[in-house]
């Protein structure tokens, strides 16, 4: 049963093989992020580290770094071929960590050349102060920056499907925009459900269905395993580009052109995924009066979170 969900979950092409790196590996999402990466076939080196500075009270930074090589330990007897370690945040341990990395999730410097999976939040702000790092450092490429969105989409499908009675693996529900509150949109309007577009009920669902967790746990946590679970979804998909698999597409928060005459440099939306990182930005398309009216909302914001994750970027340059 256990093989059956591993294949079920991951393609089974192993064609290139990958170093993972996880920066963040004992937090709440780091931890279920880092098993499901250890079942994926295509991850051969999996990296863990807990991105504390050395900088920080002693008595805070050591429990974590513990955990952290602890996750590491843990992770590495589950039985998949893929090797694992963790790294301190001492002295090279970071870039140990990064070295060779071709996907790095949760991502700081040292390897330019990486597909930077940005989970941090606010994606809308911490995408831009990451692309500003780079700028500075004078090895920024845009194609190869993505700030995970893929939550949005997953949580969109699992709604759809409870309101329909369907599979939500069989949902596809195009989700565009950023990645909280209202700059997320959901565009039920291309799916096979367009009267759902008129559902506010749903659509305020999708836009905040992280604060439906953050009360669940009392206020105590956030979104973690479903966070997790995006997460992983993406790298595979990033993995799988690259291995040269055509046809990949995911929604992701990335540089694009698509709004930047209205002053959005960032922007998610289905992006198809290659060797090189980014291959192809797709349009958002056709959008009923319902979406437009949501797409405008969601650019005053976006622009703003964006504006402030630059400025909060050259402050720190």
């Amino acid at each position: 049963m256990f093989g059956m969900i591993q294949r079920r979950a991951f393609s089974s092409s192993a064609r290139n093989l990958s170093k993972v790196a996880v920066l963040g590996a004992a937090g709440g999402i780091g931890q279920p992020l880092s098993l499901l990466l250890k079942l994926n076939p295509k991850v051969t080196e999996l990296s863990l580290r807990y991105p504390w500075s050395s900088r920080l009270v002693h008595q805070h930074t050591q429990p974590r770094l513990i955990i952290s090589l602890g996750v590491a330990a843990d992770v590495s007897h589950v039985n998949t071929k893929s090797t694992v370690k963790g790294y301190s945040p001492e002295g090279t341990g970071l870039a140990e960590a990064l070295k060779g990395a071709e996907v790095v999730l949760i991502p700081a410097g040292h390897c330019p050349n990486a597909n930077l999976l940005i989970i941090s939040n606010p994606v809308n702000s911490t995408v831009p102060i990451c692309a500003e790092v780079f700028k500075a450092k004078g090895v920024y490429n845009p194609k190869r920056l993505f700030g995970v969105t893929t939550l949005d989409v997953v949580r969109a499908s699992r709604f759809v499907s409870e309101i329909k009675g369907t599979n939500p693996k069989d949902e596809n529900i195009t989700v565009v925009g950023g990645h909280s509150g209202v700059t997320i949109v959901p565009l039920f309007s291309q799916s096979s459900h367009p009267d759902l577009s008129a559902n506010a009920g749903l659509v305020n669902r999708v836009q905040f269905g992280g604060d439906e967790v953050v009360k669940a746990k009392d206020g105590a946590g956030s979104a973690t395993l479903s966070m997790a679970m995006a997460g992983a979804r993406m790298a595979d998909s990033v993995l799988r580009a690259a291995s040269g698999e055509k046809g990949v597409i995911e929604p992701t928060f990335v540089d694009s052109p698509l709004y930047k005459d209205q002053g959005i440099e960032f922007f998610s939306s289905k992006v198809e995924l290659g060797p090189n990182g980014v291959e192809k930005i797709l349009p958002v398309g056709e959008v009923d009066a319902t979406e437009k009216g949501l797409l405008e909302a969601c650019f005053g914001d976006l622009k703003s979170n964006i504006a402030k994750g630059v400025a909060f970027a050259n402050q720190k340059n």
